[in-house]
C-alpha cells in the first residue's frame, strides 16, 4: 500500500532530529510520496532542503500563496519563478484567492492567480489552487482560463457536491484533507457522492490536523487518518482508496 500527501509543509519544521522523526513516521504508515508547495519566496530554499535530503519521497512545487500577495507581489513572484531553475518541479502551488484574513488585496490576488496560471500552462503543469472565502471568485477564474492545458487539484475542498461537480468539470482533482473527519464539516455528506477517481488526500500539515488529533499539529503521517474516513464514507477498504488516490496523484503531477 502506498499513500500520497499531495499536500505539506513539512518542511516548517528545521530541527533536523525532529524532522526526521516526522519523515520516518510517514515511512512507518505507507505515506511514502509527498508533494511540497512553498508559499513565498523565503520559503522556497525550505522547500528544497527538504527534497535533497529525501529526493526518493519529496517532490516541490513553486507558487505565490494568495495570503502573501501584498503590493510587492510581482517582485515576489519573479523571485519565485527564478528560483524553479534549481530543481524541476511537478506543479505551480499553492496558487489562488483567500478571503478569509483580509478582502485588501482582492485585484492584487487576481492578478497573481491569472499570471501563475499562465506560468503553469507554459511550464506544462498543473496548479494547486487555495480557496477559502472565495469559492466564486476562483471558479471564475478559471472559467475564464480554461483550456485544455489547465488542470490540477482543489486543495482543501469543502463545498458542496454541486460545486464538486463544478471542479471535476474543469478538469480538477479534490484535495480532501483533515477537515473529512470533523463532525459539522457537512463532507461526510459530499464525499459518497464523489467517484473516487476524482479525489487525492492531502494533510495541509502542520494545519487541519484530523481527528483524533485535532488541536494539536499536523504531521503527514496522519494521512493515514484522512485515508481511513474516506474509506469509511466509501464502504471501501483503506487499501481501495489509496491505490486510486495514489494514481489519481501520479495523472497529476505526471510522477
Amino acid at each position: 500500500m502506498v499513500l500520497t500527501d499531495t499536500h505539506t509543509h513539512l518542511y516548517y519544521e528545521t530541527i533536523p532530529e525532529k524532522r526526521a522523526a516526522l519523515m520516518q513516521r510517514c515511512i512507518d504508515n505507507n505515506i511514502t510520496r509527498l508533494f511540497l508547495p512553498n508559499v513565498d519566496a523565503a520559503s522556497v530554499p525550505l522547500v528544497y532542503g527538504l527534497v535533497n535530503d529525501y529526493p526518493q519521497y519529496c517532490y516541490p512545487m513553486l507558487g505565490l500563496h494568495p495570503c502573501d500577495v501584498k503590493e510587492n507581489w510581482e517582485a515576489e513572484l519573479a523571485a519565485i519563478m527564478d528560483a524553479h531553475q534549481q530543481n524541476k518541479i511537478y506543479a505551480i502551488g499553492e496558487i489562488g484567492i483567500d478571503l478569509y484574513w483580509d478582502k485588501t488585496h482582492l485585484k492584487e490576488q487576481v492578478d497573481a492567480f491569472v499570471k501563475q496560471i499562465n506560468w503553469a500552462k507554459s511550464l506544462d503543469l498543473p496548479i494547486v489552487i487555495h480557496c477559502r472565502d472565495a469559492f466564486d471568485e476562483v471558479y471564475e477564474v478559471l472559467k475564464q482560463e480554461a483550456d485544455e492545458k489547465l488542470r490540477g487539484i482543489f486543495h482543501c475542498f469543502g463545498g458542496t457536491v454541486e460545486q464538486a461537480q463544478q471542479v471535476i468539470d474543469l478538469n480538477f482533482y479534490l484535495g480532501i484533507g483533515g477537515v473529512v473527519t470533523y463532525k459539522n464539516s457537512g463532507l461526510d455528506k459530499v464525499i459518497p457522492e464523489i467517484d473516487l477517481k476524482h479525489i487525492v488526500l492531502e494533510t495541509d500539515s502542520p494545519y487541519l490536523t484530523p481527528v483524533p488529533f485535532r488541536g494539536k499539529p499536523n504531521e503527514s503521517s496522519y494521512l493515514v487518518y484522512i485515508a481511513e474516513k474516506v474509506a469509511e464514507l466509501h464502504h471501501t477498504s483503506i487499501e481501495k482508496v489509496a491505490g486510486v488516490t495514489t494514481e489519481n496523484s501520479r495523472l497529476v503531477f505526471g510522477i
